[in-house]
């Protein structure tokens, strides 16, 4: 047995006799009055979520941290020696990403002048360099100075390349 079964349904009671399916239901609803026991409130109830004045930050604004010295022990006369709590200070970005993208792109220049498989150093110098310009520290001419570098050592690996590979006999 289910426990649907083992509950016992109620029934039409006896007074209220069989149900009229032809009547209409009742309009005469009428409100009354509170009772003066009843507070009533200042201010509509808010809905959950609804905005309640009480915002003076944006969710994401950082939070200030302020110096706070800890309460005097329950108990004792003296006041207990102050523990100060201080932020921890957040690692500042470092400067000189534009710096290593400038030293991959003249490294890149100089080995693609004598090999076509100098064209890895020249990437890892064009990504570095537009990583460098995102970061707001960094110094955009450097930055700007390594991408052009690093392009122009690409493509000087890639002709050499090329010219390999028209010596080879590998493109038509």
């Amino acid at each position: 047995m289910n426990e649907d079964e083992r509950m016992p349904r109620p029934g039409p009671s006896p007074e209220a006799g069989p149900p009229h399916p032809q009547s209409p239901p009742s309009t005469d609803a009428k409100v009354e009055a509170p009772s003066p026991d009843v507070a009533l409130a200042d201010e509509a109830s808010p809905l959950p979520g609804a905005h309640r004045g009480g915002f003076r930050r944006l969710p994401t604004a950082p939070i200030p941290v302020t110096v706070q010295s800890a309460p005097a022990e329950p108990g004792t006369e003296e006041e207990a020696p102050s523990a100060q709590w201080l932020a921890s200070g957040e690692p500042a970005m470092h400067r000189g990403l534009a710096g290593w993208a400038l030293a991959f792109a003249i490294a890149g220049l100089i080995v693609s002048l004598f090999v076509g498989w100098g064209f890895p150093i020249g990437l890892v110098a064009v990504i570095s360099a537009i990583l460098a310009l995102r970061r707001p520290l960094e110094s955009r001419a450097v930055g700007v100075w390594a991408i052009a570098i690093g392009v122009v050592s690409i493509l000087y690996s890639s002709g050499w390349l090329l010219y390999a590979a028209t010596r080879a006999n590998l493109l038509g």
